[in-house]
């Protein structure tokens, strides 16, 4: 099958399958309603907090970075990068501008991130809007451990353009496939800037360049190969065009407030094998949770759909469904990257499932209204299930986000207590890794031990992250870190070994204690 044939096919998909949305249009209405419901999440990502307090002294500062950790007592010293400065400064804006709906405005920028990363991903698919909209939503209850206010979401965001740029390279009016190239560099100075993911970018723009230049070479030593692919080949002076400016996109990340900093940070994280082989998000994937059952049924599925009717040789596809995915199985944290590469495919799967069903029951054909009443009333009911209280709580937090967090396992309440008796605690705080954000958030000018930038850092025999962890995961607790870092005063969770640790010394005795946390102080 040539190419013309495989692009004769679009118009098939999309007559068949659009008819159910042609006839009940509703369908169409309720899953995006079902799209919008997934995508908003309440703000109790723990490294939200210390975003926003990020970004809210940027503003404060004039937008001047400070050149070591202004934010804990223990690497005071630490020359900190921060990769999402100008998202936190983005951030802050919002909260900061919106007032008493502040942290709603920073809910609803993280929802369009969402929207505009996953309505982007599917651009390239050919497939009606029905299908591309059931494709979302899929892919999107699966992403759900992903979403919220994660900064991440801005890389997830680049990543989508970055494929849809190429989809238009190749497959747009040829007097500007050149245009969507050059528009590429821009958008890595600027994602440069928003987050450090802008390496995943730059690592499958190479991997499009290596097997688009391989196919090339394929396609001109062996001509009838041409015939059987199904996407564009592009030529040499487009390969040369996209090699520009991969280098172009390179050297623009370089224009941010630290310069080559940047690139050696990120370097120096993600070859950290004790923060790879100890934080959940770097592990491979785990079938012991519901989260990871649920991304292998969405594997088995889309694989099942594919062999029913996936017959298309699609090079620079399969590279890249291949890699994702293997890294995907490598580190969970890299799940939502092969949700975004398969999502065309899962959307041009459903409909070829729709054009074939027609085709095969001629009866269901000529009562599509029914068909469509019935599946808005599966996604309907698919709605119910997050319940009228998922909506009622994103309000909730975003309009009282103090009484809000009384409903979580943040020890909102024990903040409270803190800013009414700040006499009776000390200068020098030990706090769980998952509260460090959030104590930054409420508790501004308080500096802590631990949070979720601290993981890599190191400094002669500061090792932040592997003290905090013998601190906590050994049994019994290593107390003489406490010790070490000079702590007078230690916020923990409540049934831990920790706690129990504390609990045992003479030296300690509580000064506050409720159902999540207990606050100790050492003795003098």
């Amino acid at each position: 099958m040539g190419s013309g044939e495989s692009a004769a096919q679009s118009p098939l998909v999309t007559h068949h399958a659009s008819r159910i949305t042609a006839f009940y249009p509703a369908l169409d209405a309720i899953l995006l309603l079902f799209i919008l419901t997934l995508a908003l999440q309440t703000p109790v990502e723990p490294d939200f907090g210390w975003h926003l307090r990020t970004g809210l002294d940027l503003l404060q500062h004039g937008w001047q970075m400070p050149t070591t950790d202004p934010y804990s007592h223990t690497m005071p010293d630490w020359p900190w990068v921060e990769h999402a400065w100008l998202t936190d400064g983005v951030i802050a804006l919002i909260y900061r501008g919106l007032g008493g709906a502040g942290l709603l405005g920073a809910i609803l920028f993280f929802t369009a991130v969402t929207v505009g990363t996953f309505a982007a991903a599917t651009g390239p698919a050919r497939a009606d809007r029905t299908s591309r909209l059931i494709a979302v939503a899929a892919a999107l209850w699966v992403a759900r451990p992903f979403l919220g206010a994660r900064t991440q979401l801005v890389t997830l965001l680049g990543f989508a353009l970055v494929l849809w740029m190429w989809h238009w390279s190749r497959e747009g009016r040829l007097e500007r496939r050149s245009v969507w190239l050059w528009a590429v560099p821009p958008l890595f100075l600027l994602w440069g800037n928003l987050h450090g993911g802008f390496t995943a970018g730059l690592f499958t723009l190479a991997l499009i360049l290596v097997v688009s230049a391989a196919a090339r070479v394929v396609v001109v030593r062996w001509p009838e190969v041409a015939q059987q692919l199904e996407e564009p080949v592009p030529a040499w002076p487009q390969i040369g065009c996209l090699a520009l400016a991969i280098g172009a996109a390179t050297a623009l990340t370089l224009v941010n407030p630290y310069g080559w900093r940047l690139h050696q940070e990120i370097l120096q994280s993600l070859s950290d094998r004790f923060m790879l082989e100890t934080l959940h998000e770097w592990q491979p994937l785990s079938l012991e949770t519901y989260a990871g059952k649920l991304y292998v049924g969405y594997l088995v599925v889309l694989g099942a759909a594919m062999g029913m009717g996936y017959r298309r040789i699609e090079p620079v596809r399969w590279v890249l469904l291949a890699v994702f995915l293997g890294l995907s199985l490598r580190h969970w944290r890299n799940v939502p990257f092969f949700l975004i590469v398969s999502l065309p495919l899962v959307a041009e799967m459903l409909a070829m499932i729709a054009t074939r069903a027609m085709a095969w029951m001629p009866a269901a054909a000529r009562h599509s209204r029914q068909w469509g009443l019935a599946a808005a009333l599966v996604v309907a009911i698919s709605l119910s299930a997050l319940g009228p209280e998922h909506l009622t709580r994103v309000v909730w937090a975003g309009l009282a986000a103090e009484e809000f967090f009384h409903d979580t396992s943040y020890p909102i309440e024990a903040v409270q207590w803190i800013k009414a008796n700040r006499d009776q605690v000390g200068a020098r705080m030990f706090n769980e890794y998952s509260h460090g954000g959030f104590l930054l958030w409420w508790l501004p000018g308080e500096r802590i031990f631990i949070d979720g930038r601290m993981p890599a850092w190191r400094i002669d025999d500061r090792r932040i992250f592997e003290d905090y962890l013998a601190l906590t995961n050994w049994d019994p607790p290593a107390l003489g870190v406490l010790d070490k870092y000079l702590v007078d005063w230690a916020l923990v969770t409540r049934d831990g070994s920790l706690e129990r640790a504390l609990g045992g010394e003479r030296g300690w005795r509580t000064v506050y204690a409720d159902a999540k946390v207990r606050i100790f102080v050492r003795q003098e």
